[in-house]
């Protein structure tokens, strides 16, 4: 159910709303189309999201996040409230870590 980028995904839908595939893979710079896909399959199989297929020429599909994704909301705060309170210690571990090498 949860990869590297479920969490990230989820976010962006939860943050900003309905997107195409092509603004969700603009917010995620580093995912590939291939993984994106995949994980947008999983997430729709699992109801966390919602994918909706609009018949006009040239064709339009949108993802949302679902209720059930959206009930993860208040773990995405907790998780950004964690990151601004830590990262600066995250980013010091990183680079002691880069020097040893």
């Amino acid at each position: 159910m949860f990869s590297r980028w479920t969490t990230p995904i989820l976010w962006a839908l939860h943050e900003y709303g309905r997107q195409r595939f092509v603004e969700l893979e603009r917010r995620l710079t580093s995912i590939t189309p291939k993984v994106l896909t995949q994980r947008l399959r999983q997430l729709e199989r699992d109801g966390l999201v919602t994918r909706t297929y609009h018949a006009e020429v040239p064709p339009r599909v949108e993802y949302e996040i679902t209720e059930l994704g959206a009930s993860l909301g208040p773990l995405f705060a907790h998780l950004t409230t964690w990151a601004d309170a830590h990262l600066g210690e995250v980013e010091r571990a990183q680079r002691a870590y880069d020097a040893e090498r």
